[in-house]
């Protein structure tokens, strides 16, 4: 595979790469995210479970929760939630195994022609039309 211009974090990988709770995923999630710089997309829903549980398990002060989704928006591209996410992400559910939540992150990528979706509790290997490909960064 060619090396793809277009990706999105999932809010898994993004705790690991802000908080202390496993340093070797922390490095790789990190490196990650700045090799791909300016060419990460982000939905609300990644921003929100993101700064959730960095809220809970590193006990983020609501300055750094601000600090946090500010840079969100400076350092990334915002994928917005729309009518035809939500009705996307209904279909994705009726053909594939995605609860929920996984599918509306699924289809916000999607919906923003992602190349790469980095998760790692999603399916690895997946793709979506083939055209999206779910990736677990740590099985390497």
């Amino acid at each position: 595979m060619t090396e793809a211009s277009r990706y999105f974090i999932d809010s898994n990988i993004w705790i690991y790469a802000l908080s202390d709770d496993d340093i070797e995923k922390g490095e790789k999630a990190r490196e990650l995210a700045r090799r791909h710089k300016g060419s990460i997309f982000f939905s609300s829903q990644v921003a929100n479970e993101t700064c959730l549980n960095l809220k809970k398990k590193s006990a983020m002060t609501e300055v750094e929760i601000r600090r946090l989704i500010t840079s969100f928006f400076v350092n990334h591209n915002y994928v917005e939630m729309s009518e035809s996410t939500l009705v996307g992400a209904s279909e994705l559910r009726d053909r594939h195994p995605f609860s929920y939540w996984d599918s509306l992150l699924v289809m916000a990528a999607y919906r923003a022609e992602v190349d790469i979706f980095y998760s790692e509790d999603m399916k690895d290997g997946f793709v979506l039309n083939n055209r999206m490909k779910i990736v677990n960064p740590f099985n390497s």
